[in-house]
């Protein structure tokens, strides 16, 4: 007998038992490689999104795929290994962000490769172009790094008595020096005088703020990066225990306390990753999936924290926000 035939016959009582049998011909789930130079616990909500994105494409976690995460907790130097494991390993696939992508193309030309970032993967060499990227990689850009002057205008438009200002990066990443020079110029159009400072590591943390006061600087712009992201709650704390008006660029800061937030969606950029993830593992090759821009930015305004650092923020500017926190 046929299997079409035989199913019919069996009615309802296939559809219960059908999928199950299906699994296990399909035999071992894939495997997805998550490599991603900050915690868990700090990027628990985009790796929440990445899964979204997964479930979309028919992928559940511990279902129909597997993942092993890779966590370097802002140690950028563990990044080579992690991904040489995840090569060895021999995963389906390897999602990156954007400190972890250059460990993960460096140790596969194979393996695709998926990954978010807000710097030029062509400058880069990652890819060919953004409509054909080329080779096994692939992924998603958003506008963070391009906008980090706006972040520094929006926080002078805020505290415009304020004319030394510092711009926090994290050295070990690739944009920083980008972001420290488009900041300069920047702060030189302003009239405002700019330090960069250094945080690696959570132990610089406090010495940071110590630099701050030492400096006379009346506000800080948090650059682009995973570790700091990752300590979004911590670096709003401090900013508030400081009396330190601060602008970051995803909105985690400002639901964790933070003044200002300003950039694009982190949750949409690791969805959508997600979504390139799932559609690899159903066939579809990274060289034919364009790399995809996320332009939408947010500006989010916590007026509690202006409230308590003794800040009246102006009308136009509350006006132009996204969303307002009170």
């Amino acid at each position: 007998m046929k299997r079409r035939q035989f199913i019919t016959l069996l009615g309802g009582g296939a559809s219960a038992i059908w999928p199950h049998a299906a699994r296990a011909q399909q035999g071992p789930m894939p495997v997805i490689g998550f490599l991603n130079g900050a915690s868990a616990d700090g990027y628990a909500i985009s790796a929440r999104a990445f899964r979204q994105g997964l479930k979309d494409t028919g992928y559940v976690e511990g279902e129909t795929v597997a993942i092993e995460y890779r966590w370097a907790e802002g140690q950028y130097d563990r990044l080579p290994a992690m991904a040489a494991d995840l090569v060895r390993r021999k995963v389906d696939v390897i999602a990156a962000n954007s400190a972890a992508m250059l460990p993960a193309r460096a140790a596969t030309t194979t393996i695709p490769i998926v990954f978010t970032t807000s710097l030029d993967p062509v400058q880069l060499g990652l890819v060919a172009s953004l409509s054909r990227p080329g080779g096994n990689v692939t992924g998603v850009t958003s506008l963070n790094v391009e906008v980090g002057p706006k972040r520094l205008e929006l926080l002078h438009e805020l505290v415009p008595a304020v004319n030394v200002i510092g711009l926090l990066v994290n050295p070990n990443n690739a944009n920083a020096q980008t972001l420290s020079r488009d900041l300069q110029v920047a702060a030189r159009k302003l009239g405002l005088q700019l330090h960069v400072l250094d945080a690696s590591n959570e132990r610089d943390f406090d010495r940071v703020f110590v630099d701050l006061v030492q400096l006379r600087a009346g506000a800080l712009v948090i650059g682009t990066d995973a570790f700091l992201t990752s300590h979004s709650e911590r670096l709003a704390a401090l900013a508030l225990r400081h009396a330190m008006p601060a602008i970051y660029q995803y909105p985690e800061f400002t639901a964790a306390g933070g003044l200002m937030s300003y950039g694009g969606s982190i949750k949409e950029a690791f969805r959508t990753v997600g979504v390139y993830t799932g559609r690899i593992l159903k066939g579809e090759k990274p060289t034919d999936l364009p790399v995809q821009q996320i332009t939408k930015v947010e500006l989010i305004i916590n007026l509690k924290t202006a409230k308590a650092l003794g800040l009246t923020v102006p009308l136009p500017l509350s006006g132009r926000a996204d969303e307002v926190i009170e």
